[in-house]
Formats: C-alpha cells, structure tokens, sequence
C-alpha cells in the first residue's frame, strides 16, 4: 500500500479547507443549475460525463431528499445562504409530486421527469432520506408546517412499515430480502430529528434502532454487521459484509452516544477494525463488499464507502482517540485524489475497477449527500 502509507502527507494538512472550498465554489452550485429542471421542477438523477443534466431519467424521491438535505445543511453551516431557498423550493416540489399522488398513503419510489408516478413503489429506505430532509429544513426555520409533514411521515411509518418481526418492513408492497440499511438509515435520521427539535421522543425511536442493531443486524462473535435477512431476522447465506456500512455505523453509533450519552466505544472500535479489512491495496480506499471472514468478494470500489469511513475516523476523533484525526485527513485525501478530480466541477466519479477504471459513465446526484456529509463532519471536528 505504498499509496496509503504516503497519503497522510500529502496534502492532508489543509484538506478539509480545500474539500469545503470545491463544494461551495463548485457542487453546489453545479447542482442547484444544471441539477435542478428549471422547467418541470425537482432535482435531476443524474449528469451525463459532460456535466449537462440527464432530464429524462426517472427522479428517485431518496435523491430529491438528499439533495433538500445538502442545501439546507449547507445553509446551516453558512456555507451557501441561498441553499435554504432552493431546498424549500425542493420541498416544495417533493410534498407537490411525490406525496400521495395516487391517493394511498407515504412517497412514491421514483416520478417521471414530467413530475407523474414513475414506480409506485413506497420504499423505506427512501421515506427515511425524506424525513431527514424534513429534519435538515425543520433545522434551519423550526416551522411549524415542517414538523407537522415529520410528525405525518412518523405516522406512515408506525401504521404501514412497521414488522411484527421488529423493525421495519423493506416497503410496500412488502418484499424480501429484509436489509439493515433502510434501518441504518431511520437510525440516522431519527438521531438528525432530535438534534433539530430536542423532542425526547426522537432519543426512544434512536433507541429501538439501536437495539436492533445489537439484537439482529451486528453478529458479536464476527463482529461484522450483517446485510441480507430472512422475516425473522435470520441471517441470508452466504452472508455479505459490504465495508462501507461498517463505517458509516462507526460514525451513527457515536451521534448516538452524543445525544443520548449511551456509551458505544466498543463496538464502534470492533466495526472500524472489521472495515478496513477490506481494502484495496493500491489505493488504500475500501473495496464495496467481501465474505464474513475478510475475503473480498467484489473488488469494485465505489465512492460513497470512501466518506463513510472519513466520518468513522472523524467520530473517533471526536471521541479523542489517538491518531485518528490523521487517518480521517488520509481518508479525505483519497476522496479527492480518486473521485472528486473530475473534469466537471462539482462532479464526481462514482465506481472504479480494481485497476483503477472508471466503472460509471455519468455523474449520480445520489452521492452528493455522501461527500458534503462528510466535508461537514470534518470541518465541525476537525477543524
């Protein structure tokens, strides 16, 4: 790993000030003109490779959510003043189009460019990226209007998702296999909801998400977190282990811990060492997916597992552990060698091979969310 061993010094000092000047002076921008249809409304998908906008690809509601929450977390830092106009004009869009459209309750999965049903589809990975838009708006104004749209959504959720099982059900209609991440995801957002409103009712719904994770989706004795489950919980062999989860856990287990004071070293320390078994050795950044005993299964690496495991080394930071401030510049470092060093400014490649070939021909909005997360983390930890 001669390229991981010499990252930390390049470069890594100042980072997390050139990281924040390329979203401002570039994504976001990029993304609220070419990446918002100023004639139908709503965020695009997706850009082709030349940074123009795809405007005739369907529009998933997770990416119109995630993109609500960029602008209205960049606002929230000052980063972007303007962005809370555009991620209320994106709320607005969302709640207009997506919300019941067809007369049953919850979002539809995906709209056509013209704003119609394109799957209606009610997916709760996607309601968990709408309710933490709704956190990151309610967050910048506490508007009244927006926690009655959180308080909806939370009633959708306990009347139509919930499994007699525990947890949450993959969607409706309901299907299998059952994954950890639409709960990882409700965990995050339901952590985002009371750090937003301080209602003590969003520390109990973390909380049951927490003890999910310790009763069904972590395995003790390997110390991997499981993806695939049958109804009952049961584990779906062969199990896959996909790293970038392990980190992006790291970094939710300690805001969990910030806001409930619930104490969650242990296992953040067992996942963290259990994702950077899975590595690439050229590169030092995280491979997408491997077995439960630290083979790599696809050696594949996409750009999201890269700031999930900044966010991890910047949550042990956080939590003063030696070093880890260094491994999470390292970790920033890789990002934007690898995948931010893109022709268009404010794009992004997504996937490489494991020779280093690009895998993606366009520019996924869905990412976005990924790097300003974690640019935003590290700005507030590290400095």
């Amino acid at each position: 790993m001669a390229e991981a061993e010499s990252v930390a010094a390049d470069g890594a000092a100042d980072v997390v000030a050139r990281l924040k000047r390329r979203i401002i002076d570039q994504a976001l921008p990029l993304w609220s003109t070419a990446g918002w249809d100023s004639t139908a409304g709503g965020f695009v998908d997706r850009l082709h490779r030349a940074g123009t906008a795809d405007r005739a690809a369907p529009r998933r509601i997770m990416v119109q959510a995630r993109q609500i929450w960029c602008y209205a977390k960049a606002a929230q830092m000052g980063w972007y003043p303007e962005g809370r106009g555009i991620a209320l004009k994106g709320l607005d869009y969302l709640l207009a189009k997506a919300r019941a459209p067809d007369g049953r309750p919850g979002f539809v999965y995906s709209l056509t460019a013209e704003g119609g049903v394109h799957d209606p589809l009610r997916d709760t990975y996607g309601h968990a990226f709408v309710l933490l838009a709704l956190a990151a708006v309610y967050a910048l104004d506490q508007d009244a209007q927006v926690r009655a749209e959180i308080d909806a959504l939370l009633a959708f959720l306990d009347g139509h998702l919930r499994s007699p099982h525990g947890g949450v059900h993959e969607g409706l209609p309901v299907s299998l296999p059952r994954r950890q991440n639409p709960h990882m995801h409700l965990f995050e957002a339901m952590i985002a909801c009371f750090e937003a409103t301080h209602d003590l009712s969003f520390q109990n719904r973390a909380g049951e998400f927490f003890a999910l994770f310790l009763a069904n989706l972590y395995d003790k004795q390997k110390r991997i977190l499981t993806e695939y489950f049958e109804e009952d919980w049961s584990k779906i062999e062969p199990v896959s282990v996909e790293p970038g989860h392990q980190a992006e856990w790291v970094w939710l287990l300690k805001g969990f811990e910030r806001i409930t004071g619930c104490p969650t070293a242990p296992r953040r320390a067992e996942l963290l060492s259990t994702a950077l078994r899975y590595r690439d050795e050229a590169t030092g950044c995280l491979i997408d997916e491997g077995d439960d005993v630290g083979n790599i299964r696809r050696s594949t690496r996409r750009l999201w597992p890269q700031t999930e495991i900044a966010k991890a080394w910047i949550a042990q930071a956080e939590s003063g552990e030696a070093g880890a401030a260094d491994e999470a510049r390292a970790a920033l470092v890789r990002l934007e060698r690898h995948y931010l060093s893109h022709p268009v400014k404010g794009g992004w490649y997504d996937q490489f091979d494991r020779d280093g070939k690009s895998l993606i021909d366009i520019i996924p909005a869905s990412s976005f969310y990924h790097v300003l997360c974690a640019v935003t983390e590290a700005e507030q930890v590290l400095g």
